[in-house]
């Protein structure tokens, strides 16, 4: 293990003997460890703006999947099923019991299956523009829908971004692109185990529009909120991480959801009539 010398350590664990790529938060060690899933063919280096905001009253861990970013790779791209069986030995080799999962495109499904794989692993769960399942069928419509999204990224998130799609490969990506676009990411939510928050943003062409995410809410579980953060979109973690962090920890700790002035976009929970 390495320390970088900003309150943060890097590491690696061994999974199905090959190596994964960590990086875990210094200290605040007092709440449940929040744990961050990156999203297709990227590495977690994208998430750390939210982590490291969120890093002051809990350890927060984020890993590069295997087959991402710094982590060694398995020699084909794994699915959500197996990437949830990897998370589970990851946290297993990192002595983390119960987490908060906070996913971020890709990262939402894989989440949804540790939720139900094992409930008792997980307190919560965040969504962050949830990928996945009929809004992003057929396939061509997925690939134009994240076309769209590219132009509306902030173009700091590009020299991070750019060398993981690079190494991840093309064929990698279309191999684990269609997985995900068929993955039942809407069921999963739907039956979802333990407390979720979905955050969606206003500009993310891959989210299903307004009325659609309230025809969604009424049919979800109670414990799960929806919350909306204007101007964002795919990867807010990265654009809009003080919103987004200011968002989470009010959740995680029962505080009423507002928006931060003081921070870009404007957050407000969806008001959904469960009937």
């Amino acid at each position: 293990m390495s320390d970088d010398g900003s309150r943060w350590t890097t590491g690696t664990v061994t999974v199905d003997r090959r190596t994964v790529f960590y990086r875990r938060s210094v200290g605040g060690e007092d709440g449940v460890p929040i744990v961050h899933l990156h999203g297709f063919a990227i590495s977690g280096a994208y998430l750390m703006p939210t982590a490291r905001r969120l890093a002051a009253h809990r350890t927060n861990v984020v890993p590069d999947l295997p087959g991402y970013g710094r982590s060694e790779h398995p020699g084909r791209a794994l699915g959500i099923p197996a990437l949830a069986d990897a998370l589970l030995v990851i946290l297993d080799a990192l002595g983390l019991g119960e987490v908060v999962l906070v996913g971020n495109s890709m990262g939402c499904p894989v989440g949804l299956e540790v939720a139900h794989m094992a409930p008792e692993r997980v307190q919560r769960l965040v969504l962050v523009s949830p990928a996945g399942g009929v809004q992003n069928q057929p396939m061509a419509r997925a690939l134009a829908q994240l076309a769209r999204d590219i132009a509306r990224e902030s173009p700091r998130m590009a020299p991070v971004a750019l060398p993981d799609y690079v190494r991840f490969g093309p064929l990698n990506a279309l191999h684990l692109f269609s997985e995900l676009t068929r993955f039942p990411s809407l069921e999963r939510l739907l039956r979802a185990p333990v407390p979720a928050l979905a955050v969606l943003g206003t500009r993310d062409p891959l989210m299903p529009p307004p009325h659609r995410v309230r025809e969604v809410g009424r049919l979800a579980p109670e414990h799960v909120t929806v919350v909306v953060i204007e101007g964002a979109a795919h990867a807010m973690n990265f654009s809009h991480p003080g919103e987004l962090a200011h968002v989470i920890s009010s959740w995680l700790e029962g505080r009423e959801i507002t928006d931060d002035p003081d921070e870009p976009g404007h957050a407000r929970v969806l008001e959904i009539d469960r009937g």
